[in-house]
């Protein structure tokens, strides 16, 4: 069956094509398995909320007509604005009856849930300015104030100021804000209405498709990984989704969520009761879940392709469990957080928890606070063909006395036991790769900065007592729990990439400086390049000796089960200053010294290009490019814990003959992401 669904419908039809619906929650009320709901171009205030589910061979399917041309959105208009203060005022105010928001009143939910850091308060709700969020700020003074936000990565528009109160006698919300001499009875003012806009309310509703809409503005809250997390989009704990080529924008924390469903009685524990840490009340909703039916046949194996995910202010993708076996590819996500209005343990391009078996592959993700953060669990987990750049702050420019140095990178890996493969990537950010982990493959990267937190980030903070984070670890390809262990650190595999050294930021710089020095032991700032930083780790034979002629039996005791695992490296090259750990000599280690390697990337009309003479300064510098061995996944040894190779999600094993471009190594093999070198 097909339903046809038209906005612009003078009259309520009954779904056929020449007498359409005019709201998608008519058809979703009644969509089954094997239809088909073709939208229409227009404007779609409302939470649609699919009452039913496909089946993996007869989907539902939700298409916008024309691409982009359906605009779902969670916001409604609010006009009839006066000035506040008299002729010449800046600020206007205006109020709405909180009957339009139902049960939910975004302007009295505060953004509230574990790790997240209420330096401010703030509400769910937003204001819009033609279609851009306002700053919230606490009292009508700041708001005729109107300055600027310091560390806002968009000094210009952080002027636009919004506050709101409640009128208990008239039961309205009011808003006050500060348009800087604008109209706003001339302008496009909007303010959130609802929680999501297109998200099941039950659990287990799958095999849906969304393509080619224009999703935006909805209240989500703070979607932590021991809460129910909330999204714009999101499948609500089921499997098999597939969202393409869809626009998402402006959710006041998340975009899309993979997450993890309401557990009533372990829902933001931490918050709620304070007794447990956040750490064991999440180990806590991972072993719930596994007795609740957190299984690869109910739950996961989704989709996320070809969309653009922009202007969300906790993160453009979220997940914990939920997203498990699922495959984001060719997506552009970016400017994430960057209002710099919400803080917090839980922000990023991409923020998830236990991705196991999960596959992030030729997106490009740049302008965020960090760029993508696998989170625990990451199992399975493969890195591949992504381009990362701009993933840092401070900016010289938005530094103030609270601004937060060493808190971004392009990919963070954190307390997992992999293995968790990085292949063919290209990271330009100052801080490329953040490893408070362990059980880790890099493989044919360009990594253009530091190597950060080795070591380091993976106890839970206690100032006196030792507080190791023990982490799960799980069947190969499975959701089933095979134990916990604490990070060792190590166990990582380092070979076939190109170091070159970023130019040093004054700002970065003193980060730093600073964490050595205050020897802090969540990050030490390191935003210098190469792999010295595993220096005190030893090779596999010198780990190994320590066994030989070891029984483990009886009463002897012994620490060898609890030092740093081994790290091997091979096949990498070094510019600009970068330094190679002591133990890759030559000519596993090619060092360039010389010209200086420099990186920009350019979009045009979509398409993203890499301009570096990288290329030409390693064939000139050597006679001809550095070679190296193709590698295969039995070259590197399995994940030490979960005893687990560095395979597809079916077992099958890699072999690493295929590069960024996705062209094919065939006899000379060269360090980096590129067959060839041409760029």
């Amino acid at each position: 069956m097909i339903y046809y669904v038209d906005a612009a419908a003078k009259a309520e039809g009954n779904g056929t094509k020449e007498n359409p619906f005019k709201k998608i929650g008519q058809a979703a009320a009644i969509a089954v398995a094997g239809d088909e709901v073709i939208v229409a171009p227009g404007v779609y205030r409302e939470w649609v909320d699919p009452v039913n589910g496909g089946t993996e061979d007869k989907r539902i399917v939700y298409k916008s007509e024309k691409p982009l041309g359906a605009h779902i959105t969670g916001a409604e208009p609010l006009t009839g604005w006066t000035q506040y203060g008299g002729a010449g005022s800046k600020v206007y105010t205006a109020r709405v009856s909180n009957k339009i928001f139902g049960d939910y009143n975004p302007y009295k939910e505060l953004v509230s849930g574990d790790w997240f850091i209420a330096f401010m308060t703030a509400h769910t709700g937003d204001v819009f300015l033609n279609g851009k969020s306002m700053y919230e700020v606490q009292s009508i003074d700041e708001v005729e104030k109107g300055e600027v936000s310091v560390p806002s990565w968009d000094h210009e528009f952080s002027v636009y100021k919004w506050h709101a109160q409640q009128d208990e006698k008239t039961d309205e919300t009011v808003f006050y804000a500060n348009f800087q001499g604008l109209d706003p009875n001339k302008q496009d003012i909007e303010i959130t209405a609802r929680q999501a806009c297109f998200y099941p309310k039950q659990e287990g509703r799958g095999y849906i498709t969304l393509s080619g809409f224009k999703v935006s503005k909805a209240a989500t809250q703070w979607a932590p990984p021991t809460a129910y997390q909330e999204g714009m989009i999101g499948p609500h704990w089921s499997k098999g989704w597939i969202i393409e080529d869809c626009e998402v924008f402006e959710a006041k924390c998340s975009g899309i969520s993979l997450g993890k469903y309401l557990q009533p009685e372990n829902d933001n524990k931490w918050l709620k009761w304070k007794y447990k840490d956040g750490a064991q009340t999440e180990r806590d909703c991972i072993c719930q879940a596994q007795r609740e039916g957190w299984t690869k046949a109910r739950i996961g194996s989704h989709i996320i392709r070809r969309c653009n995910i922009h202007d969300c202010g906790q993160t453009g993708i979220v997940g914990h469990l939920g997203g498990v076996f699922s495959l984001v590819e060719d997506c552009h996500i970016h400017h994430i957080n960057n209002k710099q209005n919400l803080a917090g343990c839980e922000i990023g391009g991409i923020k998830m928890h236990a991705a196991i078996d999960c596959i992030y592959r030729r997106n490009v993700i740049h302008d965020c606070t960090r760029g993508m953060w696998l989170d625990w669990q990451a199992q399975g987990t493969r890195v591949t063909q992504n381009l990362f750049y701009n993933n840092v702050v401070p900016k010289e420019y938005n530094q103030n006395d609270e601004s937060m140095v060493g808190c971004a990178e392009d990919l963070f890996v954190e307390v997992s036991h992999g293995p968790t493969l990085v292949d063919n990537n290209i990271f330009l950010s100052d801080r490329a790769l953040k490893l408070a982990t362990q059980g880790v493959a890099l493989v044919h990267n360009i990594i253009y900065g530091g190597i950060v937190a080795i070591g380091k980030g993976t106890n839970n903070g206690a100032p006196t007592k030792p507080s190791p984070r023990y982490t799960p670890y799980h069947v190969p390809h499975q959701t089933e729990i095979a134990g916990f262990m604490t990070i060792l650190h190590g166990d990582t595999r380092v070979y076939n990439n190109i170091f070159v050294q970023e130019p040093v930021r004054p700002a970065l710089k003193k980060g730093m400086d600073n964490n050595i020095a205050n020897n802090n032991d969540w990050d030490d700032g390191n935003i210098m390049a190469g792999t010295f930083v595993y220096e005190q780790y030893p090779t596999f034979d010198e780990w190994n000796a320590q066994f030989e002629g070891y029984c483990g039996q009886g009463a002897q005791t012994t620490d060898k089960y609890y030092d740093k695992l081994p790290v091997w490296v091979g096949g990498n090259v070094y510019l600009n200053g970068a330094k190679p750990m002591s133990k890759e000599k030559e000519p596993d280690a090619v060092v360039i010294e010389g010209e200086k390697v420099e990186f920009a990337v350019e979009e045009e009309g979509g398409e993203f290009k890499l301009k570096t003479n990288l290329y030409k300064v390693m064939s000139a510098a050597v006679g001809g490019m550095p070679t190296c061995k193709l590698m295969h996944t039995d070259d590197m040894k399995m994940a030490f814990e979960p005893e687990q190779k560095f395979e597809n999600p079916d077992g099958t094993p890699i072999t690493f003959d295929t590069d960024y471009s996705g062209k094919k190594r065939v006899e000379k093999v060269i360090p980096g992401p590129f067959v060839d070198g041409e760029r």
